[in-house]
């Protein structure tokens, strides 16, 4: 077979597929069996034409990439094909929503699936990835990249995500930013929140969006509806962080420089 065909070939590939090419793909615009359409796809991938992703999943090479380039011009788009069932979250979501004008180079993922490792690393892009089950799947948008289809969470379930487990935040200090910018939001809805939060059953979110609300001067009625729901037992503020101090009122022990409140003993 000429270069000419074989590059025919791959744009028949590439129509049916667009960023990402499956064993699927191939199959379907060749009109082979999966074994030729494997083959195919690695015969390609030896040729310099396509870039392996993972097992199974191929990325087109443009004409000018060198061997070494990144060839994902939007790693979002990887998030249907590695970990669907699941959402792009955490700081990536917050930084969409413009909670915070701080960009990390990780892409947060929620999914369904079984996760091995939390952190991967697919064609030189770090991802953080947290399992969720099938039941905490909710509070989602869609969202278009291009011509791929995924899902992330809305505004009120970010936060959720960040008061659950504030690593995901980048620290609690930056996710007690993206909850003010929350509170200025112009589709913050205190009812959802507090829908949201009791939906997912982490009696840790309202110690933490109580403390936090009360201290900012926030919403009283999430205030209130967070000192309700206080379960028993204590949490840290920030599970990563140090923390001796205990403020009773909301059941958290406090790092030391988040200590600027009287002892409460």
């Amino acid at each position: 077979m000429s270069i000419a065909e074989g590059r025919d070939r791959l744009s028949a590939v590439l129509r049916k597929a667009g960023h990402l090419i499956t064993i699927d793909d191939a199959t379907d615009a060749l009109q082979v069996d999966r074994t030729a359409a494997a083959k195919t796809l690695a015969r390609w991938q030896a040729q310099g034409w396509l870039k392996r992703v993972r097992r199974g999943l191929y990325a087109p090479v443009p004409l000018t990439s060198s061997p070494s380039d990144q060839v994902l011009e939007d790693p979002w788009t990887i998030v249907v094909e590695v970990f669907d069932p699941g959402y792009v979250g955490g700081t990536s979501a917050a930084h969409h929503w413009d909670l915070t004008e701080q960009l990390f180079r990780s892409v947060f993922v929620y999914t369904v699936r079984p996760v091995r490792r939390a952190h991967q690393t697919i064609q030189g892009i770090p991802f953080v990835v947290r399992h969720i089950t099938p039941e905490k799947m909710f509070g989602t948008r869609p969202l278009w990249r291009g011509r791929v289809k995924l899902q992330i969470s809305d505004v009120h379930r970010t936060i959720i995500d960040l008061l659950d487990d504030p690593a995901t935040g980048g620290g609690i200090r930056h996710v007690a930013e993206c909850l003010r910018a929350y509170w200025a939001y112009p589709d913050a809805d205190p009812q959802t929140l507090i829908a949201y939060a009791d939906r997912f059953g982490n009696g840790a979110i309202f110690k933490r969006l109580g403390y936090l609300g009360e201290r900012d001067h926030a919403n009283a009625e999430v205030i209130a509806a967070c000192a309700k729901r206080l379960t028993q037992g204590n949490v840290k503020l920030d599970p990563a962080l140090t923390s001796p101090r205990l403020i009773r009122k909301w059941r958290l022990w406090l790092p030391d420089r988040w200590n600027r409140e009287p002892r409460d003993d």
